[in-house]
């Protein structure tokens, strides 16, 4: 059965059984694709808990029932993942950074001319990403979060407040791995403390969460809402 070249959904056949499924299946597809948004394109496992309808942009890193799909829009429909293929051109919406972002024919990125940035007439940009989400904390003494640094993003800094009082800490540095006090050391514990964590620019050459590391004790639970704030480059299309 052949599909049709740019979503990629069946055809009917004549005298084909069972047409409903292929009909089914196409709709599942455009629903999946037509005014697209993702939730995230930061994160490589699949959330345990997704809603129908819910959908990313698989990062590099990808592995469980993601595995091998990177760069692939996943798709949440009928209590399982479903996942298209990109074609050069396609755009979506970025919920969790609030930007379009477009496929190029080699990877997702920022689009240019979106948002802040500047383009140059042949298509290179320079464009100004945040990423923002909440992250619940768990007990332990450090939590890396589930949204990362975009790869080869480079990093102007991290923002944060606390949203619910962090409990088993007497305060909390964040980082990455690498340097877990890199965007902030010595923060407040209570509901309303924040950090403002500019750093020199700093490049990811794969993607990398953000490391949360409790000081004067584990962590216990709480609540903190995290902004990443970095630049992007895209080269001339021509």
């Amino acid at each position: 059965m052949s599909d049709t070249t740019h979503l990629g959904l069946p055809y009917l056949e004549a005298a084909q059984a069972q047409k409903h499924v292929t009909v089914n299946e196409a709709l599942r597809r455009l629903d999946a694709a037509v005014h697209l948004a993702v939730k995230s394109r930061g994160i490589g496992v699949a959330p345990s808990s997704p809603s129908e309808g819910d959908r990313y942009v698989v990062a590099s890193d990808a592995s469980g029932a993601w595995a091998g799909a990177e760069g692939k829009v996943a798709a949440w429909a009928d209590g399982a993942w479903m996942f298209l293929t990109p074609r050069k051109g396609w755009r979506a919406w970025d919920e969790e950074a609030g930007a379009f972002i477009f496929w190029s024919g080699a990877g997702w990125a920022a689009e240019p001319g979106g948002g802040s940035g500047a383009t140059s007439p042949h298509g290179a940009a320079t464009n100004l990403g945040i990423i923002e989400a909440d992250h619940t904390i768990t007990p332990g003494v450090a939590n890396d979060t589930a949204f990362s640094i975009p790869d080869r993003a480079i990093v102007l800094g991290v923002t944060g407040r606390v949203l619910t009082a962090i409990t088993g800490a007497t305060s909390w540095n964040v980082g990455v791995a690498a340097d877990g006090g890199r965007y902030g050391t010595g923060i407040g514990v209570g509901a309303g403390s924040t950090v403002i964590g500019p750093s020199g620019p700093t490049t990811y050459w794969s993607p990398t969460p953000l490391r949360l590391t409790s000081m004067g004790g584990h962590f216990t639970g709480g609540m903190v809402r995290l902004a990443l704030h970095y630049l992007t480059l895209i080269g001339p299309e021509a």
